[in-house]
């Protein structure tokens, strides 16, 4: 899926993506790749903690049993004393010590001398600390999910931190390019893997869909580069430019394997820097996420995102559905943040769609919802339009506002010249409820495409032959220039092609760190 990536998140992840002011920039005398560990002097972490942070004796901090006690209720939502019967958290180990010291599923201690995680560290830890800690603390409210999701996909649980990377776990991070959510997904990318984008519903807002697709996405890059690593980076900056580089220097790659291949590569200067920084952000991430107490980050841990489902119909505004359930509409909003215009859409392809509802309301939902008034449930009511209406005329006529006819009416055209809508359409209008919930936010449509472009993304159906026969080419050579082992290939997936398509219709274009 293509994107860019704006400056977001934290600027000092790299060119981040939502519109949050930047953490740090990456300083014009720091190398913009790493160098291996043979390469660098011995450097102890402690090097680059900022003023407050735990003090240190031979490299290990000072933990008391208070101390124990606050970190491990930080990090796992409980109190875990050594003289307690308790399970010992997956991600944890207890030292020599006798020390709760934390642990990770991918690999960190073996790059954490690296120039570049080193640089993300100090920044993380530094002038960055307390929005990397407000993210984080963000985060909480997903962690269960995400790790929960990423388990169940058979990939590591540490993989959580590619989300703080992309969006700073915010479900309505937007770019520059369109990419949209907590996963940054671009539309084609995000139809590809199953995901509902459209004008009413955009399902790349939805932390529990989105985190879905993006496990799928990832595990078919894992499965194809043979690397968690690779795959970060081919999730960030393309997988057609990731296999064009491993192919380009197979020569001088070989004897790499694994995660070393990512730094090798990167060494090369063919990935973007943005790409060429990601992984050291997502490691460096990783490092003081776990250890947040040691340098001084203050993490609030959030309520865990869960809820309660029921199904309704089409136009039933959220503000019928908090009245219902006897919660907020912005707890309604936050927890079905991929309705898009304050009610369900209006025409579902059954004849209900699910939605969420806060833990322990569902009980009293339906009896309350029965109990609504037809007008209360309904967020939009039918009308034709009649002979020279105009935005304003039925704005005024409605008593609504004129801003909020286009976003239930977004295939109404206007007259050139004169702005009348055309005797006899039909039309939505919202009622002041559903108005009142709906998101100002750009069309979801809108993909970004350029002429000339020589990658694909797989649309669902899709086999190497078909995609083979449009570029004019086989499908052996995309097996090859993509490094596929095995003819096999997943929706959403960036394929690298030779030749031009052989119809009209457009490709994505990889923007500057495009990925999905």
């Amino acid at each position: 899926m293509q994107r860019f990536i704006l400056p977001a998140l934290l600027g000092v992840f790299a060119c981040g993506r939502v519109h949050e002011p930047e953490l740090t920039s990456t300083p014009a005398n720091v190398a913009s790749v790493p160098n291996g560990p043979a390469q660098q002097p011995d450097r102890t972490t402690a090097s680059i903690v900022q003023a407050g942070a735990t003090p240190e004796t031979n490299g290990r901090p000072l933990v008391t049993a208070n101390d124990l006690d606050k970190r491990t209720a930080e990090l796992f939502g409980h109190a875990l004393r050594l003289d307690a019967a308790l399970p010992m958290p997956a991600d944890s180990a207890i030292d020599g010590g006798g020390v709760v010291a934390p642990s990770w599923d991918i690999e960190v201690r073996s790059y954490e001398t690296f120039d570049r995680v080193r640089f993300y560290v100090g920044s993380f830890t530094g002038s960055a600390k307390d929005r990397f800690a407000e993210r984080l603390s963000r985060g909480t409210r997903y962690e269960r999910l995400i790790r929960a999701r990423l388990r169940a996909g058979g990939l590591p649980e540490d993989m959580y931190y590619l989300a703080l990377i992309e969006s700073g776990y915010n479900p309505h991070a937007y770019s520059r390019a369109a990419a949209v959510g907590m996963w940054q997904f671009m539309t084609s990318t995000a139809k590809g893997m199953g995901l509902r984008v459209d004008w009413w519903i955009d399902e790349r807002r939805d932390p529990v869909r989105s985190t879905e697709a993006a496990v799928r996405f990832l595990r078919g890059l894992n499965e194809q580069f043979g690397s968690m690593y690779l795959a970060a980076a081919a999730y960030n900056g393309g997988p057609g430019r990731v296999a064009r580089g491993l192919n380009r220097y197979a020569d001088d790659l070989e004897g790499a394997t694994g995660d070393d291949m990512f730094f090798a590569l990167a060494e090369k200067k063919f990935l973007r820097s943005e790409t060429s920084n990601y992984v050291p952000q997502l490691i460096a991430a990783a490092l003081v996420a776990k250890e947040s107490d040691r340098y001084g980050l203050s993490v609030e841990q959030r309520e865990p995102f869960a809820y309660d489902s029921a199904w309704v119909g089409p136009r039933v505004p959220l503000a019928a559905l908090a009245e219902a359930s006897g919660s907020s509409l912005s707890a309604i909003q936050e927890l079905n943040s991929h309705i898009l215009r304050g009610m369900t859409p209006p025409f579902a392809a059954r004849d209900s769609i699910k939605v969420r509802l806060p833990v322990g309301t569902r009980a009293r939902f339906d009896s309350a919802f029965a109990l609504l008034s037809d007008s209360a449930r309904t967020g939009a009511r039918p009308v034709t339009a009649e002979k020279g209406a105009t935005w304003a005329t039925l704005a005024k006529k409605h008593k609504v506002s004129v801003r909020a006819l286009p976003l239930y009416n977004p295939k109404v055209k206007l007259a050139k010249g004169t702005g009348r809508i055309m005797a006899g359409t039909p039309l939505l209008i919202p009622t002041a409820a559903a108005a009142s919930a709906a998101l100002s936010i750009p069309d979801p449509a809108v993909e970004r495409y350029g002429s000339g472009t020589r990658t694909h993304v797989v649309r669902q159906g899709e086999n190497l032959s078909v995609i083979a026969k449009r570029y004019r080419t086989t499908p052996a050579t995309i097996m090859r220039l993509n490094r596929l082992k095995k003819p096999m290939i997943f929706a959403g997936q960036e394929l690298l092609v030779n030749g031009s398509p052989s119809s009209s219709r457009p490709t994505t274009k990889k923007a500057t760190a495009s990925k999905r």
